[in-house]
């Protein structure tokens, strides 16, 4: 089962919860016995250590990927290991400190063939590097902000932060924006392992190309023989992301409600194609300018691991290998049971780990060439040039031809998560039929407000949309007793349990003559936790009759999950453990909408928070170095910051 003699658990549960304050972020030397893993698709001269586990082994391999390390001298090997049974929320190996360096410029970019000419990087390129540690490592990133006009910040999506509340990386709410020249330190340990991604938090900068892999490398629920570096799946537009969000504020001086942008295409792992003449467009690439298209070499009746991020900024996909079953293994950073589905719908920000067996269906194709094809959901985003084929999967490494493969036939669009009974996690929760909180008070609805608020009809999650100062983020405020009402500050100070929270698309507690019911699916995010679903639905939510289905057996478990749209109503009810203090934010994942202000803050456990922390200094140098850079520049601020 992977479980630890009494004394080793208690030891590791102790070490993972103590304060940031008595915690050190160290290079740990390696001797000659040190256990080392080396991932099949690391980068050059990657390995995995672990300094203190003398006598212990590797027993990660192509027919054991559930388990990661053993105590080879123990005589019960089975409750001496670190595996996919371990309970990684307070158990883990200690692993080594590893340190990055990221730089965000700005850069004429061309993922899809088109000159993006207001592209932001990092590192120089989009998507930026491979972030990678292993499960247990203490993480030291650098990044250094030169962009001309833009502050920045990066945060790391879906990591626990776990006592590192200080590196969540969200400006206005644990940090101020980064300067130009200013560098700020990130620091929080590899409590979870998978993939993710990182972005900026900084309004709307992400979708202009401030985003990058990001894989922590641990074991997996089912066995593989090759792994692929997470791939990040994007829509993509030509124009800014800061000038295209004007279309979604809409007519401020006729209360005109706005409409998400149309992008301009599609790209997977930074490439894609854009169809345009280069004969009348000076920004349309001819062909031999452009990046091929992303392919991959399959080998006969081998298995692939494939890590799949949603990096979009209003898109969702139902991602497809013609003639191929897809073996789901994770959902976002949480193991699962697997299942196998032709096809999987990615949300934005949500990722899932497939495995692919190299044996194609019939009718097999004679060049050995199959697309990769990621459709655009019903109603979850409007793409110019939607092409689905978006890669090739080729048995003949020397292949060059197109395929001529066709997808599966009956596949849903619908843009809706995967049934919850196929998401069970591997770890399971056993999660209170009795929430902590008052459960009424915290329901929410994602509604359009029918008050100009900021020069714009906005949405919203609380009675105001959430609208934050970039130069006096929440987390210099802990001793805060009341607050604006636009920091979207919900309490939650308890120590035990679960907080569950509902959000809906119809009028529970809000006046609805104030508001304006728009029919739309909602990507919601929660940092700081994973959380558990324990109801989703597109039908109208009844405060009374509903929370009698909820799903309280091991039900599934994420960091996004979608808040379903229906003609009458629609609602999410997921719960959290309150175990982590700090400021967390929860918004929706299109970027229209939280940098709209559909958005609120989660203040857990409040007097606790300060005592995590080892010092506020950097943060309030990059407080000073912004408000120094804000001096000399005019800042309009047009949306929440997030």
């Amino acid at each position: 089962m992977g479980f630890f003699t009494d004394c080793s658990r208690a030891l590791l549960t102790i070490l993972s919860l103590t304060p940031a304050s008595n915690r050190h972020f160290s290079q740990h030397p390696l001797a000659l016995q040190d256990i080392t893993i080396e991932p099949e698709k690391a980068s050059p001269g990657f390995k995995c250590q672990y300094p203190s586990l003398k006598g212990w082994t590797n027993c990660n391999g192509p027919n054991s990927r559930d388990c990661w390390l053993k105590d080879s001298a123990s005589a019960q090997p089975l409750f001496s290991q670190y595996d996919i049974h371990t309970d990684y929320e307070s158990v883990f190996p200690q692993g080594i400190h590893r340190e990055y360096w990221l730089n965000v410029t700005d850069k004429v970019i061309s993922p899809d063939g088109y000159l993006k000419t207001e592209g932001k990087v990092v590192n120089g390129s989009y998507p930026g590097p491979l972030i990678e540690a292993c499960w247990g490592d203490d993480i030291t990133i650098h990044v250094t902000n030169y962009l001309k006009t833009n502050g920045s910040t990066i945060h790391w999506h879906g990591l626990r932060q776990l006592h590192t509340n200080e590196a969540d990386g969200v400006n206005g709410v644990t940090q101020c924006p980064i300067a130009f020249g200013d560098t700020f330190d990130y620091k929080f340990k590899a409590l979870q392992y998978g993939h993710s991604w990182y972005h900026s938090h900084y309004s709307l900068q992400y979708p202009d190309g401030v985003a990058g892999p990001l894989l922590i490398h641990g074991p997996s629920s089912a066995n593989w023989d090759e792994d692929w570096t997470p791939i990040l799946i994007s829509d993509w537009s030509h124009r800014s992301a800061f000038q295209d969000f004007y279309v979604e504020l809409g007519n401020s001086t006729s209360g005109v409600l706005g409409r998400e942008p149309t992008m301009q295409s599609i790209v997977l792992n930074g490439t894609g194609s854009y169809t345009c003449d280069p004969s009348t467009d000076k920004n349309c690439l001819p062909q031999n300018k452009r990046k091929p298209i992303f392919s991959k070499v399959f080998q006969q009746g081998k298995r692939y691991l494939l890590r799949l991020i949603n990096a979009s900024t209003e898109s969702a996909f139902v991602f497809t290998i013609d003639n191929h079953v897809l073996e789901v293994i994770s959902t976002d950073l949480v193991p699962i049971h697997p299942f196998k589905t032709e096809s999987i719908h990615i949300g934005i920000g949500q990722r899932y780990s497939v495995i692919v067996e190299a044996k194609p269906s019939a009718p097999v194709q004679k060049d050995g060439n199959y697309w990769i094809r990621t459709v655009v959901s019903d109603g979850c985003g409007t793409i110019n040039q939607s092409k689905p084929e978006i890669g090739v999967i080729r048995y003949n490494a020397g292949s060059t031809a197109l395929p001529t493969s066709t997808n599966h036939t009956g596949l849903s669009t619908l843009c809706a998560d995967e049934p919850p009974e196929n998401l069970v996690p591997v770890v399971p929760w056993p999660v209170d039929h009795q929430a902590v909180n008052d459960v009424l008070n915290d329901t929410f609805e994602a509604f359009v407000s029918n008050n100009v608020t900021h020069g714009a009809l906005r949405w919203d999650l609380t009675d105001t949309p959430l609208w934050l100062n970039f130069s006096n983020p929440t987390i210099l405020n802990l001793g805060n007793t009341t607050w604006n009402p636009e920091y979207a500050i919900i309490q939650e100070s308890y120590d035990r349990g679960y907080v569950y929270i509902v959000i809906t698309t119809q009028a529970i507690r809000k006046d609805p003559s104030k508001n304006t019911h728009s029919v739309a699916a909602h990507p919601i995010h929660l940092h700081g936790h994973d959380f558990v679903i324990l109801a989703q639905s597109n039908q109208t939510y009844d405060v009374s009759a509903t929370p009698k289905t909820f799903n309280f057996n091991n039900p599934p478990r994420r960091d996004v999950a979608l808040l379903p749209a229906g003609n009458t109503g629609g609602y999410l009810a997921i719960g959290f453990k309150p175990d982590n203090p700090g400021v967390w934010l929860l918004h929706c994942h299109i970027a229209w909408h939280a940098s709209s202000g559909l958005a609120m803050q989660i203040l857990e456990r409040q007097s606790e928070i300060l005592p995590t922390i080892p010092s506020l200094d950097p943060t309030r140098k990059t407080c000073k170095g912004w408000d120094k850079w804000l001096a000399g520049h005019v800042l309009d601020q047009d949306d929440s910051g997030v």
